[in-house]
């Protein structure tokens, strides 16, 4: 038999055929050890539960005017106070690359430029999943809470009469970056990799929160439940993820081995 007999699944098992569209939507799957993969699960379980705590916690303070919604004042007394020209138009700069026109396009293109480069498209999706899930609460819970923003004679950066909590500037934020670290990182299996990239996350994240309190749009307890939903919604990827993807060697899904078995990886 020449090669052109050769059937495609034999070429495909081999690592030898070209990817096509079919194969880009056929889930990666990867083995770890029984230990990995118990702390994914743990790991996810206690980002969901601690960041709906702190969310409930946070939202319940500003529904009652109690709790940690006591800091928001003196917080954003504080931000003021640093103003100036050259931190305010870094804190503006903050604002447009992570705002609601922009994030949105840079989101795209690599949720795009990842799917067509990339061998599985199950990670694009992943991260398109929990952006969309980030834009739907924010647009849901505002409306709901009806939190208003700081005064407007304080805002930098025109007029915003929406309600504030939680802040969308910081959701969209947190959600690309740490749902971006989580997918680089744990294909990686770096232990170095995993700090740098996480590190990385934790200070942009901040440098926005600290964007939206000195340019005047939000309180102390918005910029915090966006960060207790990012870390939520983080969790819940993170579990699907690896019930998805994450295999013990020798273990069956579904009756048949996993595709990584058939090609020996």
């Amino acid at each position: 038999m020449n090669d052109k007999e050769i059937p495609r699944r034999a070429l495909i098992d081999n690592g030898e055929a070209p990817q096509g569209w079919r194969e880009k939507f056929i889930v990666e799957e990867r083995f770890v050890p029984t230990a990995t993969r118990r702390r994914l699960y743990r790991t996810s379980l206690v980002l969901v539960a601690v960041g709906l705590a702190l969310f409930l916690l946070l939202l319940f303070g500003v529904s009652t005017q109690t709790g940690l919604q006591r800091f928001d004042q003196p917080v954003s007394t504080w931000f003021i106070s640093l103003r100036s020209d050259w931190l305010t138009n870094i804190m503006i700069a903050l604002a447009v690359v992570f705002g609601p026109k922009a994030l949105p396009i840079i989101v795209l293109v690599i949720i795009v430029g990842w799917t067509l480069l990339a061998r599985h498209a199950w990670r694009p999706i992943l991260l398109a999943a929990g952006m969309i899930t980030g834009v739907l609460l924010a647009q849901i819970l505002a409306p709901l809470v009806k939190h208003p923003r700081p005064p407007v004679d304080l805002m930098l950066f025109g007029a915003d009469s929406t309600y504030s909590f939680p802040s969308g500037h910081v959701l969209g934020t947190s959600n690309v970056l740490l749902i971006l670290a989580f997918l680089i990182a744990s294909r990686r299996q770096n232990k170095r990799l995993t700090v740098l990239l996480f590190t990385v996350a934790a200070l942009v994240i901040l440098a926005q929160v600290a964007s939206r309190l000195y340019l005047g749009y939000h309180w102390l307890t918005d910029t915090t439940a966006s960060i207790a939903l990012s870390m939520a919604i983080l969790g819940g990827i993170m579990a699907v993820d690896t019930a998805r993807t994450v295999r013990i060697r020798g273990e069956e899904v579904h009756g048949e081995h996993s595709q990584s078995q058939v090609d020996g990886t």
